[in-house]
C-alpha cells in the first residue's frame, strides 16, 4: 500500500510501512532482532541486589546453567552484563516431550553500577545456578581540608 496516495508522505509512516510488511524479508534489522531477544531475556530473569557497608551483591536464578556457562562482564566502564544461556538436551532415541515448560534460551541482566563501584575488585561465584557477583565499592574521597592563605601587611 503507497501511503502517498492517501496523503501520508511522512517519514514516519514510511519506516512504519517498512516494519509491517510481511512481504519484504530484506528490511529485517538483526540489532533490532538482538534488542529484543536481549529485552526478553532480561524480563525472564530475576535477581536480587543488597548494598552492603563495602559492597554491592547482585544474585541473578539462571537455573540449569554451570558456571563455566555463565558470563560476568562489565560494559561501557559502568554496565554490569551476567548472561548465559541453557540449550535444549538432546532427545535420547524413543523419548520424546510431553510437555516443555523449563526455560530454555538466553538469560541476561544488566545492572548500572554506581560512581563508587569499584570496577577493578568484581568476583563471582556460582552455586546451584545462582550466579553471586559481588563489586566492591571504592573508598569514600577523602574531605578537601580549606586552603589557609597568609595576609601580608602592606
Amino acid at each position: 500500500m503507497d501511503f502517498r496516495l492517501r496523503g501520508f508522505d511522512s517519514p514516519l509512516f514510511h519506516a512504519l510501512h517498512r516494519l509491517v510488511d510481511d512481504n519484504d524479508k530484506s528490511t529485517t534489522n538483526a540489532t533490532t532482532q538482538t534488542y529484543v531477544r536481549d529485552a526478553k531475556a532480561m524480563a525472564a530473569t530475576p535477581a536480587d541486589v543488597k548494598e552492603y557497608p563495602n559492597s554491592y551483591v547482585f544474585i541473578v536464578d539462571m537455573p540449569g546453567l554451570k558456571s563455566g556457562e555463565i558470563k560476568v562482564q562489565v560494559e561501557d566502564d559502568n554496565v554490569l552484563v551476567i548472561s548465559g544461556e541453557r540449550k535444549r538436551e538432546e532427545e535420547k532415541e524413543g523419548a520424546k516431550y510431553v510437555r516443555m515448560e523449563r526455560r530454555i534460551g538466553k538469560f541476561m541482566r544488566k545492572f548500572v553500577l554506581p560512581e563508587n563501584a569499584n570496577i577493578e575488585a568484581i568476583s563471582a561465584v556460582c552455586q546451584d545456578g545462582v550466579p553471586t557477583v559481588t563489586v566492591q565499592k571504592l573508598p569514600p574521597p577523602e574531605p578537601k581540608k580549606p586552603k589557609t592563605v597568609e595576609v601580608k601587611i602592606a
